[in-house]
């Protein structure tokens, strides 16, 4: 009876074997796999993993010194005007709006100054009285040539015209500050742009008043291709900034975009209630894109010949003493990486060895593949 058993068993044993479907080409697949394929994972086509995977190609940027600081965009200073009225009056005419090119010595806005109106009225008269003393004193030297008139008198008369030259002077002089130098209209009192740049703020109203105690100034000139950086640099990385140093500079609004500037200067005074000291950088901006007043992170460079790949910290799985990344070999195929850090950032990491420029890093959903990889093996 017993044998009787064990040979139905057998029989239905080997009809299930001839029953069982034949494997898939995915099955074969993962039972061929070699040692190296033990790293790898892949997904179907339209496989609903793939929707929570983001991948981003591998970028190469100059090796950094420390981490990334923040820093903002200003105004180089150097190329930069501030223009505000010297006296009171009503402006009654704009000659520029923001964003206009402006050259030197072009008009900005007409004022109608009384004071302006005086010292043109003083000038006229001390140029007047000095040309009537002027000829008073050459008439008198004549007539003191001449034996008629006593030393004395021409003496009298060449100290009024002394006096007449000073007084023409000084109305010339202060006529001359009024106008920077640059000539005016004879009734109004015209502000002028004292260098070539673009119009950056106006704060100036046909019909407004200006006062030269205003706090803000009627017009700011820049010249925007030139820009500067500054830095409030924490107390323990000082040692490692010096003038003359490379920086790299990225914002927000240009994702990817490496701007390089350099460090001019280091401030000489820690501020004691941050432990920071204030270091300012150069920056050329040829193209405009860089503004003043955006925030930015400034990462000085150590060699410039050298370049290492950045990566997000969400690109890393840290397992004991390494780390590693996920590599998409090609679409639907990951491979995971082990790689050697330098930096670590508080947001990204610079990768020493293990990948390279170019190849696409899996930036978002590491977790996800290193736990699907980890429930195949």
């Amino acid at each position: 009876m017993i044998a009787v058993i064990g040979i139905a068993a057998s029989g239905g044993y080997f009809l299930l074997r001839q029953n069982k479907p034949p494997a898939t080409v995915e099955q074969n697949k993962a039972e061929e796999k070699s040692p190296a394929a033990a790293n790898q994972i892949r997904f179907a086509a339209h496989s609903p993993q793939l929707a929570y995977l983001q991948v981003m190609s591998a970028l190469a940027l100059p090796e950094p010194l420390i981490e990334p600081l923040n820093a903002r965009i200003t105004y180089d200073e150097n190329v930069t005007a501030r223009i505000s009225a010297p006296i009171a009056g009503r402006i009654v005419r704009i000659g520029a709006q923001p964003g206009d090119l402006v050259r030197k010595g072009q008009p900005l806005l007409w004022i109608d100054a009384p004071e302006f109106s005086s010292a043109v009225a003083d000038q006229a008269k001390s140029q007047a009285d000095l040309r009537q003393k002027q000829a008073v004193y050459a008439r008198q030297k004549s007539l003191y040539e001449g034996e008629v008139l006593a030393r004395k008198d021409l003496e009298s008369s060449q100290a009024d015209m002394s006096l007449s030259e000073a007084e023409n002077r000084r109305a010339r002089q202060r006529l001359g500050n009024l106008t920077q130098g640059q000539g005016s209209d004879m009734d109004k009192y015209v502000l002028r742009s004292p260098l070539n740049g673009v119009v950056t703020e106006r704060k100036a109203n046909p019909g407004s008043e200006v006062r030269p105690d205003a706090p803000d100034p009627l017009f700011v000139v820049t010249d925007p291709t030139h820009l500067w950086i500054i830095i409030d640099v924490p107390e323990k990385y000082i040692g490692k900034v010096s003038a003359g140093q490379k920086i790299s500079v990225e914002v927000d609004a240009f994702p990817g975009a490496d701007f390089v500037g350099r460090i001019v200067s280091i401030g000489e005074v820690l501020d004691p209630a941050t432990r920071r000291v204030q270091v300012r950088c150069t920056i050329e901006n040829p193209q405009r894109r860089l503004k003043p007043e955006m925030f930015a992170r400034v990462t000085p460079i150590v060699d410039e010949s050298r370049k290492l790949v950045r990566i997000p910290n969400g690109a890393i799985i840290t397992e004991g003493l390494y780390s590693f990344v996920f590599v998409e070999k090609e679409p639907g195929l990951f491979e995971r990486r082990r790689v050697a850090l330098g930096l670590q950032g508080r947001e990204e990491s610079y990768v020493k060895d293990g990948i390279h420029e170019g190849e696409r890093v899996v930036t978002g959903g590491a977790l996800l593949l290193n736990a699907e990889l980890a429930g195949r093996s």
